[in-house]
């Protein structure tokens, strides 16, 4: 996969192209993309999807905190290369880039700039200033440009519709089996190992305080969770708790992200860690005393080993 970061030197053979944030790569954008590699495959051309960063949002309303984001630029970058397509476009998405009409992001960019062969598009496709860009609307541009275009309708999972918005909803209630359902993969979140108050040391369980990479990505809701945990190119078993605390931290809604990594001992204060959602254990409780919380952590360890064993 190329990965390009401006289009006026972009060349490829008969480019059939996709556009979105693609916030996740869920089942849904996935259903897309194979379509795109199918579809270029069999006319000769060369698969494109033409994405944005930052994101959209962060730029149009810059003022706006609660954003809360699936997959970080690198994350997206790495699903994109898995998926199989030819070319990833990240195009700098500006104010004056979102006053383009969609006539003229398709005049300027997708014909002009790019020689687009075929555009696929999902079936809630909107683009373009004040969004005007829907597909009936993209159907004329593309006869009056001479380019096809394919409409995928909705996907659904167990009659469900799948979307960014509801993967977003089941992580935020801690429904990480129904979020990993309807990604096709386990949610992941990337982070920075901080100081912390030391309190799971005393505990016999000690934890390493987490800051995630990104600030406008997702946090799970407050819960124990069973994960993967892979540090400095290894793979353990872990269980993470997140939580409320009083001081203030870098990640969404300030909580707060402790893992208690198994069969681990050393000093990995600023290293980079990677947390895999397998499964979520129990909701987050107060407990009477320092023994009754020892004594849950245990059970909540045999949880977490029992959920990773699964796999």
């Amino acid at each position: 996969m190329k990965i390009h970061t401006e289009i006026n030197s972009f060349k490829a053979h008969k480019p059939v192209v996709t556009i979105g944030t693609f916030d996740g790569l869920h089942l849904g954008h996935q259903k897309v993309l194979n379509r795109l590699i199918d579809f270029a495959r069999s006319h000769g051309g060369e698969s494109v999807v033409f994405t944005f960063y930052p994101h959209p949002r962060l730029v149009i309303a810059p003022d706006e905190t609660n954003l809360r984001l699936l997959t970080t630029l690198e994350e997206k970058k790495e699903l994109f290369a898995r998926s199989g397509i030819d070319h990833l476009i990240i195009f700098p998405f500006t104010k004056e880039f979102s006053q383009l009409t969609y006539s003229e992001f398709v005049e300027q960019i997708l014909v002009k700039k790019m020689n687009t062969h075929c555009l696929v598009v999902g079936y809630d496709h909107r683009f373009g200033k004040n969004r005007e860009g829907g597909f009936e609307y993209l159907q004329n541009c593309a006869d009056k440009f001479g380019f096809e275009i394919e409409k995928l309708e909705v996907l659904l999972v167990d009659e469900a519709h799948v979307s960014s918005t509801h993967i977003r909803e089941a992580l935020e209630k801690g429904d990480v089996a129904l979020a990993n359902k309807f990604l096709g993969y386990r949610f992941t979140l990337h982070g920075t190992v901080v100081e912390g108050e030391r309190v799971g040391r005393k505990l016999g369980f000690p934890t390493a305080n987490i800051e995630a990479s990104d600030p406008h990505k997702l946090i799970p809701g407050y819960g124990v969770y069973a994960v993967e945990v892979l540090l400095s190119g290894k793979k353990y078993g872990g269980m993470l708790n997140i939580g409320s605390r009083p001081t203030f931290n870098k990640n969404a809604d300030n909580r707060s992200i402790e893992v208690h990594i198994f069969d681990f001992s050393g000093d990995i204060y600023n290293k980079e860690i990677t947390l895999v959602f397998a499964g979520k254990i129990r909701n987050e409780e107060k407990f009477s005393s320092v023994d009754a919380l020892t004594e849950q952590l245990k059970k909540d360890k045999i949880a977490a080993l029992n959920i990773l064993s699964e796999d």
